[in-house]
């Protein structure tokens, strides 16, 4: 097989979960420029279906917009049943749906860290199993996690009190771990993108209050942009990974490395 076929997608369908904006539509954008039909989906249905039309007119590839919060597994059946029953089959999951909350350890409300573990954690784990059941069938599929540099390790408090996110991207690291041994045996494999820090709405305020602090630990000197996950997420979604699973690949500027 020729190497560009390796990163061929046409014919495939990805599920990209909160792709209406951020770096879930910046995963969606690369995996449609590949040839893969779109679904995006999110509690902010019009983002979605505002990337999804993009997306056709851009990539001329087949999308689908629904709304779906990851944490109610009635939304996740009808978005399931949906995808399937326009394109036969979902090929590629991509667990992007998050929340994050701000606060010193002391004073972390307790709903906040609940509701930051249930998107991020409980989210991914029911999306991986609802589509999975279909991978399963098909004996076939790519799931890819959406962690962090903060689940890898402690993060300064000078920077980053967030101690909720950081447990849960962490959580999501073991997972995808486990998930990966669990269902290498039906040829689904598992993998996580471990992103550094990316302006978006949601790093907003951790950039605002530490971006020097930041770029002074990141070897490249620059903030993720908006190309920059598009390769990483298209080498973990086709056939080039078909022998990788199980890994957490860190797109951080090499800040990870160097603390």
């Amino acid at each position: 097989m020729h190497v560009k076929d390796l990163f061929d997608l046409k014919g495939k369908t990805a599920l990209v979960t909160g792709g209406g904006r951020g770096l879930g539509e910046q995963i969606a954008e690369g995996l449609a420029e590949a040839g893969a039909n779109i679904i995006v989906c999110s509690r902010k249905k019009e983002a979605c279906e505002q990337t999804a039309l993009r997306l056709e007119n851009e990539c001329g590839v087949e999308t689908l917009a629904l709304g779906c919060d990851v944490t109610n597994p009635e939304d996740i059946d009808r978005v399931i049943e949906e995808a399937t029953a326009k394109f036969g089959a979902i090929d590629i999951l991509v667990n992007n749906s998050g929340a994050t909350w701000g606060a010193p350890t002391l004073e972390m409300p307790l709903e906040a860290f609940q509701k930051v573990m249930n998107v991020n954690v409980t989210g991914t784990f029911l999306m991986s199993q609802k589509v999975g059941e279909h991978m399963v069938k098909q004996n076939s599929g790519k799931i890819i996690n959406i962690a962090s540099v903060a689940g890898l390790g402690g993060a300064d408090p000078r920077f980053m009190e967030t101690v909720g996110y950081n447990a849960s991207k962490g959580a999501v690291i073991t997972f995808t771990k486990d998930l990966a041994v669990k269902w290498g045996m039906h040829n689904i494999q598992v993998n996580a993108l471990a992103p550094g820090f990316f302006p978006t709405k949601m790093s907003k305020g951790v950039l605002e209050h530490g971006g020097d602090f930041i770029l002074d630990r990141t070897p490249l000197g620059r903030f993720g942009s908006e190309e920059d996950l598009k390769g990483a997420a298209l080498f973990l979604a086709c056939r080039a990974s078909d022998y990788v699973t199980g890994d957490v690949l860190v797109v951080d500027g090499g800040m990870h490395a160097s603390c």
